[in-house]
């Protein structure tokens, strides 16, 4: 076999990702530096994190509560990291995706699926309702910068998020990620840092946001910013194809019982959890710096972003702090945020739905041309709905953004479950993880269904009370 260097290779033009062939055997790369080099999927998911949760959600439920809910959102940026943490490691030690393995979990199933799937194709679906109001609201940023209707540019962006994807591979989706996720970390930062730094920011304010309360009246919300907040439930499936995409499993190589596979697992695995700790870090300071805004500047002027107004108040986050002219800036900044999350989130569920395609038995696992047509095919499809959305619920994106978070916040039990389920009963023991992980996997685990499922209940219950 042809020796490798360390963590370099030309990548062929065309290949197909999810196969694994040992002429494409790579060694991990050693060194902080070049471990920075090979990291990327949680670059991309970032880009598809940091949207209508943010923007939308977060700054709403800072703004309906004020800061009491600070400590949910940092703890759902770093708890869930941990899930996806063992997901990834689960691609780089049996090469399956993420639909792949769920399959395995017991319980219900049809001829090919399980019920597993049948959940996430129902969340899916709902979650659809945020990418519609990901439309409405960068397509009001582009009405009040134009004054044309906001129909017309939700067609716009529409027409634009399919030429961008249809066709596009990992490494299209990685450049786009990394423009959007330097753009939106800096714009939003900048807002913070002048926020603490005004005189109407007071730590001692924001230190109620750790008394771990929940306040009712902010319960839905909250549950959805717990559901789409750090890495959500769609977030956590989509991360196994962007490893797969990016080669962790691949650069492994197929499974030989030998010290050789181990170390390489090892060491793509310690890449792999570099690439989770950098997004969580991302996606975690742009989440805290919406909802302090939210909280530090609406909730004192009892303005709460919703329906038709939803962007014009949203701006004040910048305006108030930066002065009239950030309102530009702000326009900007949602532009990145919201159609790069449409772009990014749709790139992620059109594999995912290929993925069901196949194993609906639509085609092979080797049938490259298939897989890539069933994805360019959902590209449209994933997009065309959010569309029709806007036409049926444009004037609640608000509630939109709502109603795919707690769709998300219920599978999140489900796929701590499962999780947990791959890795007593499918890892592969020479990549077992060490004890703290595994720990930490646990109280994960615990703590998601612990809020999650009591919350819903209560906020069920009132609203077929």
């Amino acid at each position: 076999m042809t020796t490798q260097r360390r963590g370099t290779r030309a990548t062929p033009a065309h290949f197909d990702p999810y196969q694994l062939d040992p002429k494409d055997i790579l060694e991990p790369p050693v060194g902080f530096w070049n471990i920075l080099r090979k990291i990327g999927p949680g670059i991309v998911l970032a880009a598809s994190i940091v949207g209508s949760g943010e923007l939308i959600a977060t700054t709403a439920l800072g703004a309906k509560v004020g800061y009491t809910m600070l400590w949910l959102v940092i703890v759902s940026c770093l708890i869930k990291a941990v899930v996806q943490a063992f997901l990834g490691r689960y691609v780089i030690a049996r090469a399956e995706t993420g639909l792949d393995a769920v399959n395995h979990v017991p319980g219900p199933r049809g001829k090919r699926i399980n019920w597993v799937i049948v959940a996430w194709a129902m969340m899916v679906f709902l979650t659809l309702f945020q990418i519609a109001a990901m439309f409405i609201g960068v397509s009001q940023v582009m009405f009040q910068l134009t004054t044309l209707p906001v129909g017309m540019w939700v067609v716009v962006f529409w027409a634009l998020t399919l030429a961008l994807l249809l066709g596009g591979g990992y490494a299209r989706m990685e450049r786009l990620a990394m423009v959007k996720v330097g753009l939106f970390t800096f714009i939003t930062l900048l807002a913070a840092i002048l926020l603490v730094g005004s005189p109407t920011f007071h730590v001692n304010e924001m230190m109620q946001g750790f008394a771990f309360e929940i306040p009712k009246e902010g319960l839905a919300i909250a549950i959805a910013v717990f559901g789409i907040t750090g890495v959500g439930a769609t977030e956590l499936y989509v991360y196994t194809y962007w490893c797969m995409e990016k080669g962790y499993a691949r650069n492994t190589g197929p499974y030989v019982n030998s010290d050789a596979w181990r170390r390489r697992a090892r060491g793509w695995a310690h890449v792999m959890n570099i690439d989770v700790v950098f997004s969580m870090l991302i996606y975690t300071i742009a989440t805290v710096a919406f909802y302090l805004l939210g909280a530090g500047i609406l909730h004192p002027a009892g303005q709460v972003p919703n329906g038709a107004e939803m962007i014009a108040v949203l701006s004040n986050i910048y305006t108030q702090t930066l002065g009239g002219w950030a309102q530009y800036l702000f326009y900007a900044g949602a532009i990145i945020i919201l159609w790069g999350t449409i772009v990014a989130a749709t790139a992620g569920h059109s594999r995912m739905c290929s993925d069901l395609m196949r194993l609906l038995g639509k085609f092979e696992h080797d049938d490259l041309k298939a897989r890539n047509r069933w994805r360019d095919i959902f590209v449209v499809v994933l997009t065309v709905i959010p569309v029709v959305m806007f036409w049926i619920f444009g004037q609640a994106p608000v509630q939109m953004v709502t109603w795919g978070g707690m769709a998300q916040a219920a599978m999140l039990p489900i796929i701590s479950c499962a999780t947990l389920y791959l890795y007593y009963k499918h890892m592969r023991r020479s990549l077992h993880a060490p004890a703290w992980m595994v720990t930490l996997l646990w109280v994960a685990a615990v703590f998601i269904i612990g809020f999650v499922i009591p919350s819903l209940a209560t906020e069920l219950t009132k609203m077929f009370a």
